[in-house]
């Protein structure tokens, strides 16, 4: 396999759907009353006797339809009610994923760190008409009562009292997922980067340039040049561990009485690939708040000291130019994902959320503004660790 084709398989597979999917006619959000049915057919299989009821739509959500609904058994093993969620794939996402990828990592991380218990996968749409997957509901919030509405995650306020709840927490989660041993667990379907130490660094770069060609692959300076720069500069990867992939406020719920965690949520851009990936993600702007000019990343840490702090605890050391390459890379996905990926799944009717995607594409000027500053901080580039 060239450099250029280098990636993992089921990343190969979601890029043939993806294309494939684009040529098909547009997509319509599905109804409660169908979404009921389907539930109610797909238990006749996984739990006979069991009833559905309270089916309704969870706002938000700009890569998933979900829905809540009660599930009430009276066999003798198995009786009860509880409610739970699923998370039913559009025709196309703004972040493209598999769900029985994201089931299998759920289902390892169960006992490691707090996650939802995903209990039901339709991973090739058999009983949906799109990828599915159905988890237990946990009860908690993504942002305080009092932020107001915003996409979740952005700009997010926490707070002082908050923030001293939650900040241990968060950075103790993150630890733990980079120490957890991907190597004794079952994960089937997640591949290694072991080639060569620029595997892990290609297989990333590789599948966010084919998404950028697939839905815009227009000339766009800022693109061009950040798309060369991080093919000239891959690092060495020093140690592979399990990533999050998507680490930060708004991505975990909370208590907000207690600031107790509950459960971290979107796993599915999870992989096994380097830790400066998942520490740049955090320190992204986009999710942090200013404060008196003052950054804090998911408004719990400030850079230096979220940089501090990981080194601290996790006994690693963060190689400041390898973390500078990845600070590049997650503004070059964050502008694919805002400005191809969204875009495209909202020009072909394909997601049920295409205004709030065409809202998010304003944010592309933030993305290439981020990439300017960050391609021509040459100081950032040493090796400071």
């Amino acid at each position: 396999m060239t450099a250029l084709m280098d990636m993992e398989a089921v990343n190969r597979r979601i890029l043939d759907r993806r294309l494939a999917n684009r040529s098909l006619p547009p997509y319509r959000a599905a109804l409660t009353s169908e979404i009921t049915e389907m539930l109610s057919g797909f238990f006749d299989t996984a739990r006979p006797g069991a009833t559905i009821s309270g089916v309704r739509r969870v706002g938000g959500g700009a890569s998933k339809e979900q829905f809540f609904f009660t599930l009430a058994d009276t066999g003798p093993d198995t009786g009860g009610t509880e409610q739970y969620l699923l998370r039913m794939d559009p025709r196309l996402a703004i972040t493209e994923t598999d769900r029985g990828r994201e089931f299998t990592l759920l289902q390892a991380m169960r006992g490691v760190v707090p996650v939802p218990e995903a209990v039901w996968v339709d991973a090739n749409a058999d009983f949906f008409p799109q990828p599915a997957a159905i988890m237990k509901v946990v009860t908690g919030v993504t942002k305080p009562s009092d932020a107001g509405i915003k996409v979740s995650g952005l700009g997010t306020w926490l707070g002082p009292d908050l923030r001293a709840k939650l900040r241990d927490q968060f950075m103790d989660h993150l630890v733990t997922i980079h120490g957890f041993d991907w190597r004794a667990a079952e994960m089937p379907g997640y591949e290694v980067p072991d080639a060569d130490a620029k595997q892990a660094a290609r297989w990333s770069y590789n599948y966010w340039r084919d998404l950028w060609q697939i839905d815009d692959g227009k000339a766009r300076p800022i693109i061009s040049l950040a798309e060369q720069w991080l093919a000239d500069n891959m690092p060495d990867c020093s140690e592979l561990v399990l990533t999050h992939g998507d680490y930060r406020t708004g991505n975990y719920l909370f208590e907000e009485a207690s600031g107790r965690v509950t459960a971290l949520l979107d796993w599915e851009l999870a992989r096994i690939g380097d830790y400066h990936e998942d520490l740049a993600w955090v320190l992204m702007q986009v999710f942090g708040t200013f404060d008196n000019g003052t950054f804090r990343a998911s408004d719990l840490f400030e850079r230096e000291d979220f940089i501090r702090t990981y080194e601290q605890r996790s006994g690693r050391s963060v190689n400041r130019q390898t973390l500078h390459y990845y600070d590049v890379m997650s503004s070059w996905k964050c502008y694919i994902i805002t400005a191809a990926n969204g875009m495209a799944a909202a020009r072909s009717q394909h997601n049920h959320q295409d205004v709030l995607l065409t809202f998010l594409a304003t944010t592309n000027a933030m993305f290439a503004d981020d990439l300017v500053r960050l391609l021509a901080d040459d100081s950032a580039q040493g090796d400071a660790a």
